[in-house]
């Protein structure tokens, strides 16, 4: 069974919303309650009294006032913990422009149409049927995008725009098609706008990460398009989905932080990282957050003299906030790991100010470049008490996770590279069994815009 057909009939995926509206006590009872406790206990019943649990398969609780009490029949349902994504990118979500639809569960181009026409009942005339990252065409049995004319099968009479991860390539229907036509036909819109052509076949070609492209200025206009309230609605909607599948608290890694205004020449990646959580800032005073959401502060300067990260460890609070939104600490890194001296300068700086850090590797050059440098704060400043992380990690060995473990250090498993290999032949992500069975603390992470 899938986990969508199994998580959307479970009890446990509504909780994060009832939350914030609960009354004091809500008793569960006649379900599956999968307790996740050290005997791996199974329970029928729970008691929930000021959001924590009280009673377990009736075990004697205090009595609660009829009036402030709830009761749910969960008539054999099952409820799991909420799940916790250590390493996601679901602000950005929120800010991507149009109708997002969730691909990541299809396996086939005509579930793809599936999806995107079940969308297109909720969204209004002329508005964009968007899906922009957290799908690879691997994962499809086609093992390629779809076309314009099956784009058209699918929604005919809304404009449609599949982006592939962070610089495409992408591919639209034929009112997709109209519009950058149109665009590429009249006066350019931005001194670096360069023409998106799009193919017969509704196929748009890529940008670089740097310079734009095809896809860099496609997206520059659906973001011109962008109104607060979109991005509102487009937060909303990326937390209900992770509540339907029972994921109720995320730790965000930013994205490459972009300030200033919008340019064609910015990939999805790019996000003005002081305007980012603009939507779910409001959200979270207006009282409407049901997920929990904690921000990690990534730095990506090369200046030697780190501006960024030295005002931000000398003016932001780690830590700080409530139940629903806080801030977190450094990462997914504190300077981008090929900077040399200055990615040394940047561990250094976090070490003395005894934060939080946490690095992204992508080999195991990488890692062991990580591991040494932990090693030589570790000698200086002690940071075994402050739990520094290693994200990804696509390569390992046990010196190197023996020499982590050592500094009470631990690792992040990128789940989703698995999908992305071009050949079946060729693993495309961690060791998961040789990871788990090492020791060191250890989580798994998507690394996506949602799950």
């Amino acid at each position: 069974m899938r986990r969508r057909t199994f998580l959307a009939t479970s009890a446990g995926a509504a909780l994060s919303a009832y939350a914030q509206t609960a009354p004091e006590t809500l008793i569960l009872r006649n379900g599956r309650i999968h307790t996740m406790d050290a005997a791996n206990t199974i329970a029928s019943s729970v008691v929930i009294h000021n959001g924590r649990i009280v009673s377990v398969n009736n075990r004697p609780a205090a009595n609660f006032p009829a009036r402030s009490t709830r009761t749910i029949d969960l008539k054999g349902r099952t409820v799991i913990p909420g799940v916790i994504e250590p390493h996601v990118h679901i602000v950005s979500l929120g800010n991507r422009p149009g109708y997002h639809t969730i691909l990541e569960n299809t396996t086939s181009l005509k579930e793809v149409q599936a999806a995107l026409a079940a969308r297109r009942k909720d969204v209004p005339e002329g508005q964009w049927i968007t899906s922009m990252g957290g799908w690879h065409p691997n994962q499809w049995a086609e093992h390629r995008h779809p076309t314009l004319a099956e784009l058209d099968a699918a929604v005919p009479d809304r404009p449609v725009f599949l982006y592939e991860r962070f610089t495409g390539p992408a591919v639209t229907n034929t009112l997709g098609k109209r519009y950058f036509d149109s665009i590429d036909a009249g006066p350019k819109p931005h001194p670096d706008y360069k023409p998106i052509a799009t193919s017969a076949t509704g196929a748009i070609g890529a940008a670089g990460f740097a310079g734009g492209g095809p896809c860099a200025s496609a997206l520059y206009l659906l973001r011109k398009l962008q109104t607060p309230a979109d991005r509102k609605r487009s937060t909303l909607d990326a937390m209900n989905y992770s509540a339907s599948l029972g994921l109720t608290a995320m730790l965000d890694q930013v994205l490459f932080p972009t300030p200033g205004p919008l340019s064609p020449t910015q990939i999805l990646s790019n996000l003005d990282q002081y305007h980012m959580y603009d939507a779910w800032l409001d959200l979270h005073h207006e009282g409407r957050t049901i997920v929990r959401l904690q921000m990690n502060f990534l730095q990506n300067q090369t200046d030697p003299n780190l501006p960024e990260l030295k005002e931000r460890l000398r003016n932001q609070f780690q830590y700080f906030g409530d139940d629903m939104m806080m801030t977190g600490s450094i990462g997914e890194w504190a300077a981008p790991l090929g900077a040399g001296a200055v990615w040394k300068e940047a561990q250094r700086l976090v070490a003395e100010a005894h934060w939080h850090n946490e690095n992204a590797v992508q080999n195991l050059a990488g890692l062991r470049q990580v591991v040494e440098a932990y090693e030589e704060l570790n000698k200086q400043y002690g940071i075994s008490d402050l739990r520094w992380m290693v994200h990804h990690v696509p390569e390992v060995n046990k010196d190197l996770l023996d020499r982590l473990k050592a500094m009470n250090c631990g690792v992040e498993i990128g789940a989703f590279r698995w999908v992305t290999s071009s050949d079946p032949k060729v693993p495309a992500g961690p060791p998961f069994r040789t990871i788990v069975d090492h020791g060191i603390k250890t989580g798994i992470h998507g690394d996506g815009v949602h799950i």
